[in-house]
């Protein structure tokens, strides 16, 4: 049996398309860079660097709603367009964590 199909996107502008896009890479680029998340200092480098590119394709979809004429973000739209795109999973890796992480075990030595 297959899984339940999602429900469809809300129609939307090009524009608006692309700034939910946009939106939803730099959050999943901020998730993997969140210090209060465990992962590894080169994959948050590389996070980080790509954070840039995906924040000025953020600005451009933003500025091309603008030039459009479409001077207003329509919250609701957008907002059931990114829970449909899994959106709430995607925005919880950027908050902090409700309960501390396990301490790191000693290996050996530290070094030095």
């Amino acid at each position: 049996m297959w899984p339940p199909q999602p429900p469809p996107l809300p129609a939307l502008t090009r524009a608006e398309g692309e700034v939910i896009d946009c939106y939803l890479h730099v959050l999943d680029l901020l998730g993997r860079i969140n210090p209060a998340r465990p992962h590894d200092t080169y994959g948050a480098l590389r996070a980080a660097q790509t954070l840039v590119v995906a924040a000025t394709g953020l600005r451009d979809a933003l500025a091309v709603m603008f030039e459009r004429g479409e001077r207003e973000l329509h919250g609701g739209t957008l907002t059931q367009a990114m829970l449909i795109l899994d959106g709430e999973r995607r925005a919880h890796r950027v908050t902090l964590p409700l309960t501390l992480p396990p301490a790191p075990r000693n290996s050996g030595s530290a070094g030095g």
